[in-house]
């Protein structure tokens, strides 16, 4: 497998790098980050206007049909910046529901909204008891006249807070942690019924809790075929997925940068604490930790254009990866910088806030180690008997 990039590839990577860098440092994160939204819509309407919120959608919804690779290229820029807009909410997890489910006739229209910037979308998917079980809903969707009734909870909806827009996925019929059953509604964050209580993430981002009560949308809120949307729900996660993984490689990397410059400025006896061996040696085991993470992202980022069986099992590895390996990274980059590292004003703090998260964001190593074991037994079985 070609783990290069393309020319035109490596011109997205270049016009993130050089947006991060020279539009988004660490003050100007924090500005937005303190601001009512929690983000900057002065930023988002720029990433609009450079074409980035249309990267991983389809040309007939209006974007550059990206894959894996662009999609990567993307989040690993943002995830050196920590930005705080709701790209992954909004872009890939809504948007790609809107582009595998939405007909041709309205998914440009759909689609413009979230490319112009206009319109910011919040997926409204996992509930309080199901964990982090997509399939596990207990929120109903019930035909009435000419549209549906949908009544239920959300816990813990990325951006849900400051969303225009739900895509809210509820059960039409079957067992309460069935796939079959499931449908997805576009419903205006502030419908009668629904009810948002938002708050702040310990990584800098809004979440909110979501109630549906007696929610009433018409036909046309419907995206696809009623019970029908857990295909797509599975792929529009895996793509989450496969973000998360590349911001927290970009994230990882520029920890990495941050605690190695911080080991050639700080001094004890005269030197700098970089020179001592045993601090370089938890340096490199930082880094080591970093190519895992990289290497079996970009692995991932590859399936996501691929059809083959494998493709389940090698994104649950790296959300794995990313979780162990992770933690390991933002723990030595505190304990090198000591005192310094738990506080709020330094970077640091800030990029092992969101590494950890990154960790709880749809699905924990845990989980997807899981994943992977059952990907594995599937994977035996289907294999023909040795003997």
């Amino acid at each position: 497998m070609d783990f290069s990039y393309s020319d035109e590839q490596r011109m997205l990577k270049d016009m993130v790098d050089r947006l991060v860098a020279e539009q988004y440092d660490f003050e100007t994160r924090e500005a937005a980050r303190a601001s009512s939204l929690g983000y900057s819509t002065q930023m988002w309407q720029q990433f609009a206007e450079l074409g980035l919120l249309g990267v991983p959608l389809s040309e007939g919804a209006g974007g550059f049909d990206g894959g894996g690779a662009e999609l990567m290229v993307v989040a690993e820029g943002f995830g050196r910046g920590l930005v705080v807009e709701p790209y992954l909410s909004s872009v890939v997890l809504c948007g790609h529901l809107i582009d595998a489910l939405a007909d041709d006739t309205h998914k440009a229209e759909l689609a413009e909204g979230i490319i112009s910037g206009g319109t910011r979308y919040a997926l409204a998917c996992h509930e309080p008891d199901g964990g982090y079980d997509p399939h596990w809903i207990a929120a109903t969707a019930r035909a009435e006249g000419d549209g549906y009734v949908l009544d239920g909870a959300k816990a813990v909806v990325a951006h849900g807070n400051s969303a225009d827009r739900l895509i809210v996925i509820a059960r039409s019929h079957g067992e309460i942690d069935s796939r079959d059953g499931l449908s997805a509604f576009i419903v205006e964050a502030d419908a009668d019924g629904v009810t948002r209580r938002g708050y702040p993430t310990i990584d800098g981002h809004g979440a909110a809790d979501i109630t549906l009560d007696n929610v009433r949308v018409g036909a046309e809120a419907l995206l696809g075929e009623v019970g029908h949307a857990a295909a797509a729900l599975d792929s529009a996660l895996e793509r989450g997925v496969v973000y998360l993984c590349a911001e927290a490689t970009g994230a990882i990397d520029r920890a990495c940068e941050l605690t190695l410059e911080y080991l050639k400025e700080r001094k004890q006896f005269g030197v700098p604490i970089g020179s001592f061996q045993a601090l370089q040696h938890r340096m490199v085991n930082m880094r080591i930790a970093l190519e895992k993470v990289r290497s079996l992202t970009f692995w991932a980022a590859c399936s996501l254009d691929s059809t083959g069986d494998g493709r389940g099992q090698r994104i649950a590895a790296a959300k794995a990866m990313v979780g162990r390996a992770g933690r390991e990274v933002a723990e030595e980059a505190i304990q090198l910088f000591g005192g310094m590292g738990m506080m709020d004003e330094s970077a640091i703090a800030h990029y092992a806030k969101r590494i950890i998260m990154i960790d709880h964001w749809l699905g924990d190593h845990r989980w997807h180690m899981a994943a992977f074991r059952q990907a594995l037994i599937r994977t035996d079985a289907a294999l023909p008997n040795a003997a």
